[in-house]
């Protein structure tokens, strides 16, 4: 988990509960990922332990357990949590919920700082597929520009949908594709800059959708 979980970041590990709660309160991270069965402090009391406290009441937590915990002990906290994963799992799929968070995390941090351009990562940590979830669930309106081998390419949001895409000579749906397969880059986010012009056919989620159908069946005629 901490191989595949370092494409996000800096992590910290804790032994037990306990642990965390002290390397917590002393690091003050981002979010936080815990298992529910653990020595010491199980999941569930660290949780309303950093809740309690004014300092770590408002880190994200993400609850790892059974569908069996979650169903006879978690119910009533799962509102509460940024997220939970059920266990068994991929860490595959626990890396693109971090990544999630982090683009969500990036995108509230942004904003409270007033949204103009200058918030930069890569895409091996944070990817456009991410963003893209990311900016449709919270319906947000902005540019966000990718760079890879001395290509640009701008998708312009409004209210969580790609509106306009240009990267190159191509525009609208077919930038959007291209970009897609840009695995190593960097990105920009920009909250006050806007495009009026609308060069887009589908949804922010059957962009994604056909983009990834697309990588899947040029993968496969790779093979």
């Amino acid at each position: 988990m901490c191989q595949t979980l370092e494409k996000c970041g800096e992590i910290i590990t804790a032994t037990d509960g306990a642990d965390a709660l002290m390397k917590t309160i002393d690091a003050k991270p981002d979010f936080i990922i815990s298992d529910y069965t653990m020595p010491v402090m199980d999941g569930r009391a660290l949780f309303d332990k950093l809740r309690s406290r004014k300092e770590t009441q408002n880190i994200p937590f993400v609850l790892m357990a059974s569908q069996k915990e979650i169903d006879e002990r978690l119910r009533m906290v799962l509102e509460d949590v940024e997220d939970y994963v059920v266990k068994p799992f991929f860490t595959r799929d626990l890396l693109q919920q971090a990544r999630r968070i982090t683009a969500r995390l990036l995108q509230q941090r942004m904003e409270k700082q007033g949204g103009a351009a200058g918030t930069k990562g890569r895409l091996a940590e944070i990817s456009l597929i991410d963003w893209m979830q990311t900016l449709e669930q919270g319906r947000k309106t902005c540019a966000l520009i990718l760079r890879s081998g001395g290509e640009d390419c701008t998708l312009y949001f409004s209210d969580g949908q790609v509106k306009h895409a240009v990267c190159g000579t191509l525009k609208g749906d077919a930038a959007v594709f291209k970009v897609l397969t840009w695995m190593d880059g960097d990105w920009e986010v920009d909250f006050q800059k806007n495009s009026p012009e609308r060069t887009t056919t589908m949804s922010t989620q059957g962009l994604m959708l056909e983009g990834l159908r697309m990588l899947d069946e040029a993968s496969r005629d790779a093979g």
